[in-house]
């Protein structure tokens, strides 16, 4: 099974390595990822100037453009006979009305417009934790697993977070949840030099109990499946 691999933070993000590491057991993942970090673009697309693909190795290209791009030129030209496109694993949560902003979870909806289902993929982190790649790769991989297993519903995606958990901590529990849909709350520092600087405290968001930003900040993998159509 052929598998289009994608990612916002970039072709060379040690997330994106994770989540090839978890595909690499269920299928023949090819990655088409930005060249550089493309965090926060949301599902922008280039309109009015050239893409350029750049081969990076065996079944691994670099796009000069958007994550939507790189799902657009992926199943267009380089993996057109994919079955599934995987994005992630990002470097951060994407949850609840995240997906508006997020790249990562845009380049799976890009798939979804064009008929082709997908799995957002992110890892939600706090301030002075280090990540631990070979934790997320190895609680990811049955989910992907499960889902990839289940029939192909057009306008349907899914969206992975999984939390920040003590080393010691057992595999934690998945949960199929709804998205809280309340965003961060907005707030600024100003810069009398640059200007102004979001400033919002993603662990002070809000937590609708049992949606996705709860269950993730209580230390579960929240899982959703998030209708398009």
């Amino acid at each position: 099974m052929k598998l289009l691999i994608t990612n916002d933070d970039g072709i060379d993000a040690a997330g994106l390595e994770a989540l090839l590491s978890a595909a690499r057991t269920l299928g023949d993942p090819v990655v088409v990822a930005p060249a550089g970090p493309q965090s926060g673009v949301s599902h922008a697309v280039t309109w009015h100037q050239g893409v350029r693909i750049e081969p990076r190795g065996e079944k691994r290209y670099a796009i000069h453009g958007t994550p939507a791009d790189c799902t657009r030129l992926g199943l267009m030209t380089i993996v057109p006979d994919a079955k599934w496109v995987l994005s992630g694993i990002n470097h951060g949560g994407n949850l609840g009305a995240d997906m508006h902003y997020s790249g990562t979870v845009a380049a799976v909806r890009e798939g979804v417009l064009h008929g082709w289902p997908g799995i957002a993929v992110s890892q939600y982190r706090k301030k002075g934790v280090d990540y631990d790649w070979a934790r997320a790769t190895e609680w990811v991989t049955p989910i992907l697993a499960d889902i990839l297993a289940k029939p192909i519903e057009p306008g349907l995606f899914y969206n992975v977070n999984l939390p920040i958990l003590p080393r010691e901590s057992d595999k934690p529990e998945v949960v199929w949840c709804q998205l809280d849909p309340k965003p961060l709350p907005l707030n600024y520092r100003h810069d009398e030099e640059t200007g102004l600087y979001h400033a919002g405290d993603y662990q002070l968001r809000h937590r609708t109990p049992g949606a996705d930003v709860d269950i993730c900040f209580g230390g579960r993998i929240a899982v959703t499946a998030v209708r398009l159509l």
